[in-house]
């Protein structure tokens, strides 16, 4: 068999970073920032730290993601790294959390966004939409590409599009959120800028997913690399110029606390028609996010479920290799998600332990030798993970402290994983 037929080149490897990292937090999140801070330069800031944390993760992965061949990504680098109860963890927590949450996240978000026009437009909607784009990636490699790239295509040039309107049309009469003045001084020392970092970084999500699929893409040495940080690179940019146009075209008294910020700035900057037509372009961008999220979630949990006693099931392809049980898997852990948590809820549990786990992943760089690594040999690298890390545990600390709840939730659901990963092994023992 021509087993290069089945592997993608750097294109759709970027597209798949691109789309994980566009959609949900970006157009989500400025509402629940601007409810603590209200510099632009602070709003900035923060989007430019994640940008930074998500280019030196992407430089780790990268390592990483060379050194380490194959499909998995976390649960390969902590399993050989670490212990196998750390790959076990990551695999369990990107099975419940990882890609689950960002997927019901993302349809929560269009079912928010289609509202504007019919309120039926609720929990039913984004769990048919899941559904839909789930059945979508089960037919083969090339279809579950073509269909990902055309969505990606439209998520792209929304934003360029949005960008260029946003930029050239004069602010809104109803007033902007634009605020250069001395303030942010202040606003970057308080505990809630570091809460907002918890949101930024969760929107970064995804600078690593090409990783997880690793195996199937061309010359990864070098096309793995290039997908990661050219796919960062492009959405940091992005995503100031976005936050820029939502703060220019809405006072902050109509973004504070709102999950639908773009759709409340394009109102305001094209008129109610034209908004909702924004609307509708934002939602479909985010099926381009709920794809990826499904596409390379399933490749780790079907890595996981080869060698665990509790999850093979998982791990069956149909005829063209694509791993369908895994992929509906996390369609319906998504849709438990929905009927049972907040928006918010869902939301920050997520970010803490995805936050937690991409640290522990990030750390693995240090087990590789410099006669290991395929790109950045210089000692300097490991400015990278150290960087990542210190920040890492910053955000970590406030969230937990202003968040307990939610962050306990995320930590419940990693003290359950150790519980099933006791009981995996002593199955399997049994059974040997």
């Amino acid at each position: 068999m021509d087993t290069g037929s089945h592997k993608i080149g750097w294109k759709t490897a970027a597209a798949i970073v691109v789309s994980n990292m566009i959609g949900t937090g970006i157009f989500t999140t400025l509402g629940f920032q601007l409810s603590d801070i209200t510099n632009t330069y602070s709003i900035f800031f923060l989007w430019i730290i994640g940008g930074i944390l998500a280019l030196f993760g992407a430089f780790c992965y990268a390592e990483l993601g060379s050194y380490f061949k194959g499909n998995g990504g976390d649960y390969l680098y902590l399993k050989e790294t670490y212990h196998p109860v750390f790959g076990y963890l990551v695999s369990w927590i990107s099975l419940i959390i990882g890609f689950s949450s960002p997927v019901a996240l993302a349809a929560l978000a269009m079912s928010k966004y289609l509202s504007a026009f019919d309120t039926s437009f609720g929990n039913g909607f984004a769990i048919g939409m899941i559904f839909l784009v789930a059945l979508s990636l089960s037919f083969s490699l090339k279809a579950s590409s073509r269909f990902h790239n055309f969505f990606t295509f439209i998520k792209i040039a929304f934003i360029v599009v949005l960008i260029g309107l946003g930029i050239f049309i004069p602010d809104s009469p109803a007033g902007n959120s634009l605020n250069f003045d001395s303030s942010w001084q202040n606003e970057i020392m308080l505990s809630a800028f570091a809460t907002s970092l918890v949101f930024v970084t969760y929107s970064y999500t995804g600078w690593n997913s090409a990783s997880y699929i690793a195996g199937e893409i061309k010359e990864v040495h070098r096309n793995l690399p290039k997908s990661l940080i050219l796919g960062t690179l492009f959405v940091t940019v992005c995503y100031l110029l976005v936050n820029f146009i939502m703060l220019k075209h809405a006072p902050v008294s109509q973004l504070a606390g709102k999950e639908d910020v773009m759709g409340e700035a394009a109102r305001n900057m094209l008129g109610s028609s034209f908004g909702k037509v924004v609307n509708i372009f934002i939602a479909l961008q985010l099926i381009a996010t709920i794809s990826g999220y499904l596409w390379v979630g399933s490749r780790l949990t079907q890595a996981f479920a080869k060698e665990n006693h509790l999850w093979r099931s998982l791990a069956a392809s149909n005829k063209k290799g694509i791993p369908v049980r895994a992929i509906f898997a996390h369609a319906v852990i998504a849709t438990v998600i929905i009927l049972t948590g907040s928006f918010k809820e869902i939301f920050v549990y997520t970010a803490f332990i995805l936050q937690l786990f991409a640290s522990l992943s990030v750390s693995t760089v240090f087990f590789l030798k410099k006669e290991q690594r395929k790109i950045f040999k210089s000692g300097l690298f490991y400015i990278f993970p150290a960087v990542f890390l210190l920040f890492s545990v910053y955000i970590l600390y406030f969230t937990f402290v202003h968040n307990p709840g939610e962050s306990l939730i995320g930590l419940g659901i990693i003290a359950l994983g150790i519980v099933l990963y006791l009981l995996d092994r002593r199955l399997s023992k049994s059974e040997n």
